[in-house]
């Protein structure tokens, strides 16, 4: 099975862990049901590791177990929604968009149906589990959706509030979580809006466009790269589609390179949504730190992204190949 060498470098940037985003889904869905009587939510039989187990607990009556079936959940979400209600369906993210994805697209995406999905366990750092349920395809599946939002957020934070963007907006969702936990890079009082990417530093060299887990990862380049006199701007872009087409421009124009990093299958993913925004705007050289056309292994998440190219030193590797075809 094919894999990525480890570069020779190391990232000093240490990051305080938080809570996995999957629980501030959970949290937060409590919230809305708080607040909204017709918030309802639905699960796959993996309401306990979804962390929608939470809002079963508070609301008993609005949270519908659709069992070990997918494909019937999306069909009865949009048909909650077509009566009126906010469901939120979730499931392991390989398990909702593969098996749901006929539905997702005739019960929801073709109609626009007012309906919210969230795929727990995205990308590779699920670990042990294996290739069958580390979902790597999904945010190109789930782009390929007419009409829908795509979300991946890179902390709790930045979960919750998305959460509460999903209930705002009209129209179909689809959010990312992860099963570990994630750093904190955010706090209660920043504020998140659907398509518009959250930007750490003003570095002028070259600019790093990550989500999710990579956001971190990002991060902790940032500061090895400062130390070698890169100044390197990072933009979470936590909404893949529609992508900050806007941010991405100026990054270009004023860094003249650009890096995505994704735990996501290069093909369909983060990366291909901002090189289609880069050469609209301003063509400069990009890289792209992401899963290199393979399934991954059974493995601790540490050992997968690793093993995969997924860590700060790969983005720090990245950028330095892409500073050297910048005019």
């Amino acid at each position: 099975m094919s894999s990525t060498t480890m570069p020779n470098t190391t990232a000093k940037f240490e990051l305080k862990m938080g809570v996995a985003t999957r629980e501030a889904y959970g949290q937060a869905l409590v919230e809305l049901g708080r607040k909204n009587p017709n918030v309802v939510a639905l699960d796959a039989d993996l309401a306990k590791s979804t962390f929608s187990a939470k809002f079963q607990k508070e609301f008993p009556d609005r949270f519908y177990t659709c069992g070990i079936a997918e494909a019937n959940m999306v069909g009865i979400a949009s048909g909650l929604a077509l009566a009126g209600k906010l469901p939120f369906a979730s499931s392991f993210a390989v398990f909702l968009c593969d098996k749901g994805y006929d539905q997702l697209r005739m019960c929801v995406a073709y109609p626009g149906v007012n309906a919210k999905f969230v795929g727990s366990h995205g990308g590779i750092s699920i670990g042990e589990d294996g290739p069958s349920q580390q979902a790597v395809e999904d945010y190109a599946l789930m782009s390929a959706l007419a009409g829908f939002v795509v979300l991946n957020p890179s902390d709790e934070f930045c979960g919750r509030a998305l959460v509460h963007r999903m209930a705002e907006h009209n129209g179909p969702v689809y959010m990312r979580t992860g099963r570990p936990k994630a750093p904190i890079l955010y706090g209660p009082g920043d504020t998140f809006e659907i398509g518009k990417a959250k930007q750490h530093g003003n570095g002028r060299d070259v600019a790093i466009v990550a989500c999710g887990l990579e956001v971190g990862y990002a991060l902790q380049a940032q500061a090895q790269l400062a130390e070698e006199g890169i100044q390197a701007r990072v933009l979470d872009m936590h909404t893949i589609k529609p992508v900050d087409e806007t941010a991405i421009a100026q990054a270009a124009k004023e860094c003249g390179a650009i890096v995505t990093a994704e735990e996501h299958l290069l093909d369909g993913g983060l990366g291909s949504q901002v090189a289609r925004a880069v050469a609209k705007s301003y063509p400069a050289p990009m890289e792209f730190v992401g899963i290199q056309n393979t399934y991954a292994e059974s493995a601790t998440p540490e050992q997968l992204m690793e093993k995969y190219g997924l860590t700060a030193p790969f983005i720090v590797e990245a950028v330095r190949s892409v500073l050297k075809r910048k005019r």
